[in-house]
């Protein structure tokens, strides 16, 4: 093999190395047909780096963390602690130190725990290659692929890297990606003239993110990586994936919160400097109060919630390679899928072939046969059990050339020589297949009897009445061509004889009719879009006992426009006989009428579906372009599977809501009183230091919220982001919780006449008590005495506030400004919690009496 043409790694020029002499195709892969010994390869690979399309060297573990502090609140904290130090606040600038550490620390922690058990799933699905190593085809993943490697190449597959044709065999390949041809273009091994330089000249050469459409090849892998054609434009092709409602939700939460906090800190400011306060507590104060406010384990509760979604679903046998998918499909509300392998068993058998007339016909099984023999695209289901129906000897025929399957097209056609003559089979579609003839077989006689409108009017009833049995339905035609005809091309494919119709059936699954119910029951309607005909797929709805609510063809589909099939999607259920593009338009058509979409596809005509759709899911056994496609892969294709992954998906959006909604009530609320105290109190309400304590243990009680339990009420229906919620939300529980608080003021000013520091210590010890406390009236609909908490939850809650209640009698809480309250204050106290909660609770009920019985109608 010409090493010279094996670009090192690092080099980035495109330069057309597939014109480049590499030894006779034939001779090399001769010689080198037991391909790269394992330990060349490993050499190779720790020379060229793995096969990705940018360096992924993950970086160290002190570099991740330290990442966490270009935080610019933490930044803040940290200037704050130095301009501290620097003016002899010793004490405070430990305290503030500490605290930033041990809250960046604890956010770090959990986010890589999540982050490394969420990549060892993807990994588990990873996209595989085969190649030949040490005399034996193995597969491994595609970022082990390196320059040399014998790749081995067949319909379905993702070309794993750049290189050249050895061997082809009626190699079609589809590169719109890289060139934008639409249609698929043949690949040849051979030698190129000088002036073919562009990517779609290279007719030798294969490209890294391409897709074999039909036939099969062997490769030597000449770049990987960055050096390949797409890792040259690689930031372009794989750029930011559009935002998900739920990003689009947190984000405009997390511009809510913003705003809100932006307008306290500036108006505490403003306060202590018309008051004269010490501008460095007051700013202090400020930056404090700014972190009180800010949600800072959001990310880390979202990654560790999802995280552990991933891995409950993991069990299920559900495999996430995108975490925030998982949240989508918890607001999923209509799922698209094909009707093989979901409503049926994918056991698919050839139980007719009969000739025009509907008798039954060793002829249309021969031609079946043959054609299904000799195609090299991708085989089907059909061509499957037309090739394990009977055995029949071919060794008397030799093929010539090939038309592969297109989903424009649905047909695929050989060129067959006998020695005697060449004859072009075809099959497919037999609406299309009819159309293309002029010429029948009678009975069995092989007479051929021309097509009129009576005969085409007698053999479209035939299929109709195979279609209304449940049979899917091949049309079978061939036609003699010249003995020296050389190719085989879509124009041959005309003047045909037709021969017959194969009649295959494929069982219905006895447990997708309930598991359909299911999901509808649980707010997903389910809409089955397929290739198969309106008849065969009725049929099967009507064994399973699933309500038809409207049907669409292709056909019509095509005669509507987009604002035509928005109007139409919302009440069918059924899209028949449609193509790729077509699935595409009706996955938009939903999604513009304001529905989350999931679709379940495993096919090369399935991968621009699970692009556009909500939540893209495949199935273990699919081809590479439709899992790389997928946000998640189910090892099991079964509905059950899927609705296990729907709940797991709404478990994990209520524990993030529990969160989100814990943040814009209590702790906003206490938040806003602080802002508010400064107004009429001649001292801080409660120290920075005293703040910052207060919120990274209010943090700590938070960190178990992805364990908890969700209430069955909140996975009835799918649910979205709602900003218009959150809102209310806050503005009825946020007003108690500062109401409370004014409360205490009171008490303690009044009643227990505080000075400074036990105004401070005592409001520091009620607003850790309940805005941590109250997690267990928000984080359930109903009653919190019947919906149970996870006891790691219920644990940390109460260490934390028994923590606060106590810290004013240790050491420590001297150097935090603490002072021990009296017996009267923590009587006065579990009374005001009582009763705090119990009116929390009231509240929250009527909120939700409100919002879900009033307001959702407007």
């Amino acid at each position: 093999m010409d090493k010279s043409i094996i670009q090192p790694k690092g080099k980035s020029e495109q330069t057309a190395w597939w014109l480049k002499p590499l030894a006779e195709p034939m001779a090399a892969s001769a010689t080198d047909a037991a391909g790269l010994s394992g330990k060349e390869a490993r050499s190779r690979l720790a020379k060229f780096g793995p096969n990705l399309f940018r360096d992924h060297r993950e970086q160290s573990l002190i570099l991740q963390f330290l990442a966490r502090f270009k935080n610019p609140l933490v930044i803040l904290l940290l200037v704050a602690s130095a301009i501290s130090a620097f003016t002899g606040e010793m004490t405070n600038f430990v305290i503030i130190t500490v605290m930033v550490l041990l809250s960046v620390t604890l956010d770090f922690v959990q986010e890589h725990r999540a982050g490394k058990a969420a990549e060892s799933l993807r990994k588990s699905v990873s996209v595989q290659a085969r190649v030949i190593r040490d005399g034996k085809p193995i597969e491994i993943p595609v970022t082990g692929v390196v320059p040399g490697d014998l790749a081995v190449l067949s319909a379905g597959d993702m070309i794993p890297a750049d290189g050249v044709v050895l061997e082809a065999n009626d190699l079609f390949v589809k590169q719109a990606l890289l060139t934008g041809e639409s249609y698929p273009v043949e690949k040849r091994p051979g030698t190129l003239t000088a002036d073919a330089t562009e990517l779609q000249d290279a007719t030798n050469a294969l490209f890294m993110g391409t897709t074999v459409i039909s036939g099969s090849a062997r490769m030597r892998v000449v770049k990987t990586g960055t050096g390949t054609a797409i890792g040259a434009i690689a930031d372009r092709l794989t750029g930011r994936p559009p935002p998900t409602a739920f990003e689009i939700g947190t984000h405009r939460f997390g511009l809510l919160i913003m705003r809100l906090t932006i307008l306290l800190v500036l108006f505490v400011l403003l306060v202590n400097a018309l008051m004269h306060k010490p501008w460095l507590e007051s700013f202090l104060f400020a930056v404090a109060l700014a972190v009180g406010l800010t949600p800072e384990l959001l990310p880390m509760v979202v990654s560790v919630t999802l995280s552990k979604g991933a891995m409950h679903m993991a069990k299920k046998r559900v495999i996430v390679k995108r975490l925030a998918a998982i949240q989508n499909l918890g607001s999923m509300d209509v799922l698209c899928t094909d009707k093989t392998g979901t409503l049926t068993e994918a056991k698919i058998r050839l139980e007719q072939h009969v000739d025009p007339q509907g008798k039954p016909s060793e002829r249309v099984l021969e031609l079946a046969y043959l054609n299904s023999f000799f195609e090299t695209g991708l085989k089907s289901p059909l061509d499957d059990a037309i090739l394990a129906h009977e055995n029949i000897d071919v060794s008397a025929w030799k093929k010539i050339d090939e038309v592969p399957f297109d989903f424009e097209r649905r047909r695929v056609s050989v060129l067959l020589d006998k020695g005697n003559g060449r004859i072009l089979v075809v099959k497919g579609a037999s609406e299309e297949i009819i159309e293309l003839c002029t010429h029948y077989e009678e009975k069995s006689n092989e007479a051929q009897i021309p097509l009129d409108k009576a005969s085409r009017d007698r053999i479209h009833g035939e299929h109709i009445a195979l279609e209304k049995e449940g049979f899917r339905v091949l049309g079978i035609a061939w036609r003699e061509v010249a003995v020296d005809h050389p190719h085989a091309v879509i124009s041959d494919e005309s003047e045909l004889v037709f021969a017959g119709f194969a009649g295959f059936l494929d069982p219905p699954k006895q447990s997708a009719g309930a598991a359909l119910a299911a999901l509808q029951d649980s707010g997903v309607s389910v809409k089955i879009v397929t290739g198969d005909s309106e008849l065969v797929t009725q049929h099967v709805c009507t064994q399973l006992n699933i309500p038809v609510t409207g049907l669409l063809t292709g056909k019509e589909i095509a005669q509507m426009d987009d604002s035509a099939l928005r109007i139409r999607v919302e009440t069918t259920n059924l899209f028949c006989r449609v193509n790729p593009s077509q699935k595409d338009r009706v996955i938009l058509a939903l999604k513009a009428r304001g529905h989350v979409v999931g679709y379940m596809g495993d096919g090369i005509n399935d991968t621009p579906s699970l692009h556009s759709a909500d939540v893209g899911i495949s199935v273990d056994s699919a081809v590479d372009v439709a899992k790389e496609a997928a946000d998640m892969i189910l090892l099991d294709q079964d509905l059950n599977v899927l609705l296990d992954g729907v709940m797991e998906g709404r478990r994990t959006f209520g524990n993030i809501m529990k969160y989100i909604m814990m943040g814009t009530s209590s702790n906003f609320g206490n938040m806003f009183s602080m802002a508010g105290a400064a107004l009429f109190l001649p001292f801080l309400p409660m120290l920075p230091t005293q703040i910052l304590l207060n919120n990274i243990l209010y943090d700590l009680s938070e960190v178990p919220i992805p364990l908890d339990k969700v209430d069955l009420e909140e996975l009835r229906k799918p649910r979205v982001m709602d900003m218009n919620f959150i809102r209310n939300f806050m503005l009825v529980i946020g007003p108690i919780s500062s109401a409370f608080d004014f409360l205490t003021f009171y008490v303690m000013l009044v009643v227990l006449k505080a000075n400074e520091t036990l105004f401070q210590t005592g409001w520091f010890v009620e607003s850790l008590s309940t805005q941590v406390l109250v997690i267990f009236i928000i984080r359930t609909r109903g009653n919190p005495f019947k919906s149970r908490a996870h006891p790691m939850l219920v644990a940390t809650s109460l260490a934390v506030v028994a923590l606060g209640a106590t810290l004013p009698f240790t050491p420590i809480g001297s150097y935090f400004g603490f002072v021990p309250p009296p017996a009267q204050f923590y009587a006065i106290l579990a009374a005001m919690v009582v009763v705090y909660l119990a009116i929390v609770e009231a509240a929250k009920r009527g909120f939700y009496h409100w919002y879900f019985n009033h307001y959702l109608l407007f």
